[in-house]
């Protein structure tokens, strides 16, 4: 916004400068890491098998692997929402006490 003396209003300023500071972030993050392929620990690399059985089977492997990992992680996420739905019930029970001793 323009102010009554014809200048740039302060909030529109630093608006546009965390605005700009968080694209060049952005863009020097891209350019910082390329594009390469990760390894992921615990899988083969089934590309160097010559046989095709040995291959299948060294996919077959990975893809065993992946959906442990998968379902540990799911196992996981579900205790840690468990105990956070578990805290946030306490600290519900909480300020419903609290606010009953102040009313």
């Amino acid at each position: 916004m323009i102010g009554i003396a014809g200048r740039v209003a302060p909030a529109l300023v630093r608006t546009a400068v965390v605005a700009s500071v968080a694209v060049a972030g952005v863009v020097a993050t891209g350019l910082a890491s390329p594009a390469a392929a990760q390894d992921v620990r615990g899988l083969e690399a089934c590309g160097r098998e010559s046989q095709m059985d040995r291959r299948t089977g060294c996919l077959q492997a990975n893809v065993e692997y992946l959906q442990s990992v998968i379902a540990r992680n799911n196992t996981l996420a579900n205790q840690r929402l468990a105990a956070a739905a578990a805290e946030i019930a306490v600290l519900k029970a909480t300020v419903a006490a609290l606010q009953a001793t102040v009313e």
